[in-house]
């Protein structure tokens, strides 16, 4: 498969990120979150520091009945902090009213200074880099003919001759998208603003 990390550049008005950021766009069942828990070990074995975002469309609950912090949440605490040696994990109500979350504001929570590189799984319509997740056994449509900020696509089997401006990889190979990630948006987007730094330097 063609996996030249050459982006394309029909990509406008980018989300501002401190981080280089790249999405996974597919739909449910195509294995996103399966394909990161195999990249974040690659990209940790290259040093590289990873967050995740995840959006969820459903409700979801961190604690467990019978917790304390569960207790302290069902009280009324509309924000928790829970820390310890090992791990801090913040817990925050968002009423109903204020729909679903924007990825700029979530990304404000990471702490940039220990991470290089930002995974999100799901915020479909964020203009973000994207890799496309398609199985054609599944009969879902192809995302990125309504998608300019989609940059690859993954797939499971030989794919389409028709993907101009994509570089196509192979789904079933994490080792070459981690590959594709940290040699093409990484790279690319620490030159970029490298560049720019010195230029506000000069």
């Amino acid at each position: 498969m063609d996996c030249h990390p050459t982006l394309r550049k029909s990509n406008r008005g980018m989300l501002d990120s401190p981080l280089p950021i790249v999405g996974f766009c597919a739909f449910s069942g195509t294995g996103k979150t399966t394909l990161l828990t195999c990249l974040i070990p690659l990209m940790n074995a290259r040093g590289l520091r990873i967050g995740v975002v995840k959006h969820a469309h459903h409700r979801f609950d961190l604690d467990c009945p019978g917790n304390e912090s569960r207790a302290l949440r069902t009280a009324g605490a509309e924000q928790l902090l829970i820390a310890s040696r090992y791990r801090i994990a913040w817990i925050e109500e968002t009423p109903k009213s204020e729909g679903e979350p924007k990825l700029a504001d979530v990304l404000k929570v990471l702490d940039p200074k220990r991470l290089d590189l930002i995974l999100v799984e799901g915020f479909k319509r964020e203009p973000i880099p994207k890799i496309e997740l398609h199985r054609p056994a599944l009969g879902t449509p192809l995302l990125h003919p309504r998608d300019p900020n989609i940059v690859a696509i993954a797939t499971d089997t030989p794919l389409l001759s028709q993907t101009p401006g994509l570089a196509r990889l192979d789904l079933n190979r994490p080792d070459q998208i981690a590959a594709f990630i940290i040699d093409g948006i990484y790279r690319e987007w620490r030159a970029k603003h490298a560049c720019g730094a010195l230029l506000r330097a000069l």
